[in-house]
């Protein structure tokens, strides 16, 4: 597939060191380091629903920086990328600003340059209008926020909020005011049972852009996770079949988008690879083309915006994998040259205000 005339924005990238910064999974990345045994023997200490999640735990680790993306990248024409918050830990109501200051000076100046931060934040915490402001401060790029909501109610897939409905809360609604009165834009990441959660508040708030990451991460969609999601064909075609109707009445909201990434998460029930070995794109096709197609018919391409998730894709797939995979459901569906360019760059650029 060439897309050699599509100058590509990446827009969901993450950029973590976790030795030398904050982060929820530093602990055990420090932990692993000093292990004297392998990585492959020793992630067996890991609970299943995190091994689950993270197919492969090399990529948390170790640092991964704008170095490690470009290899990744190799010669996929990517100019820009937008980093999305991941697991900051710092303590303190402006704490999560830190990580937006740090993606800052990251050396992200030449190609791909960094086009856009979407920050962490909670809207239901008290001082949520001061750590936006905090965020403002800290970098120019910033334009919108994450709030880590996405909660499984099978006890065996990992959630990352204690408990599930976080975006219909009164506090979560309340401060949600906060990003509207700033322009800012919200980045939704459910998994696909809270999808009508996400309808909800585009409904509540229709003038605040909200971005459906990893088009709602049906979990256990390709395979078997936890303890029971997607373990029998009849369940995976039951959450396929409620994942398209809630996924076409969220795309009836106007002030809404969705990113075709995160779809070679391994939570979706993809078998994991050697590493080093992506999966070959006609096996990736099999599994998302289905989900790209209905995600074009809903959204549209001028809706819809591509990212390559990674490295929290890495063990499933490689970036150039990604784009053609994701290139071809589109082109596949009737989808041409000007299509394209919507997912791979423009409907990015208009969403995140990401500049020539």
């Amino acid at each position: 597939m060439d897309l050699s005339g599509i100058r590509i924005i990446d827009a969901h990238i993450h950029q973590w060191d976790p030795f030398a910064t904050p982060r929820d999974f530093s602990a055990l990345a420090k932990l692993f380091r000093l292990l004297p045994v392998p990585v492959d023997a020793a992630k067996r200490l890991a609970p299943r629903r995190d091994r689950e999640f993270v197919g492969d735990p090399v990529a948390y680790l170790r640092p991964y920086l704008p170095f490690d993306y470009r290899a990744d990248a190799g010669n996929a024409p990517i100019e820009v990328i937008a980093h999305i918050e991941v697991e900051w830990s710092q303590p303190g109501p402006l704490g999560k600003a830190g990580e937006t200051a740090w993606v800052a000076g990251l050396p992200l100046e030449a190609a791909p340059r960094l086009g856009a931060i979407l920050a962490g934040g909670d809207p239901a915490d008290p001082g949520f209008a001061d750590l936006l402001d905090a965020h403002a401060a800290a970098s120019p790029l910033l334009r919108g926020i994450r709030t880590m909501v996405a909660h499984h109610p099978d006890p065996g897939v990992r959630s990352f909020t204690d408990a599930p409905g976080k975006l219909t809360t009164k506090e979560f609604l309340d401060g949600f005011a906060h990003l509207a009165e700033r322009g800012l834009s919200f980045e939704a990441w459910v998994y696909s049972h809270a999808i009508p959660d996400v309808t909800a508040l585009a409904e509540r708030y229709p003038e605040v852009p909200i971005v459906l990451n990893h088009l709602g991460t049906p979990a256990g969609i390709f395979g078997a996770v936890g303890k029971h999601t997607g373990s029998n064909p009849g369940l995976r075609r039951q959450l396929l079949v409620r994942w398209r109707d809630d996924l076409a009445a969220l795309a009836a909201r106007p002030n809404v988008v969705a990113k075709v990434s995160g779809l070679m998460m391994p939570i979706l029930g993809h078998p994991i690879p050697p590493r080093g070995t992506p999966t070959p794109v006609p096996q990736l096709l099999d599994r998302i083309g289905p989900l790209v197609e209905h995600a074009v018919d809903v959204f549209g391409a001028d809706r819809l915006i591509w990212g390559s998730n990674f490295p929290v894709d890495k063990p499933v797939t490689s970036i150039a994998n990604s784009i053609e995979a994701i290139a071809t459901a589109v082109t596949g569906h009737g989808g041409g040259p000007a299509e394209l360019e919507q997912i791979f760059r423009t409907t990015a650029q208009r969403v995140y205000r990401i500049a020539d």
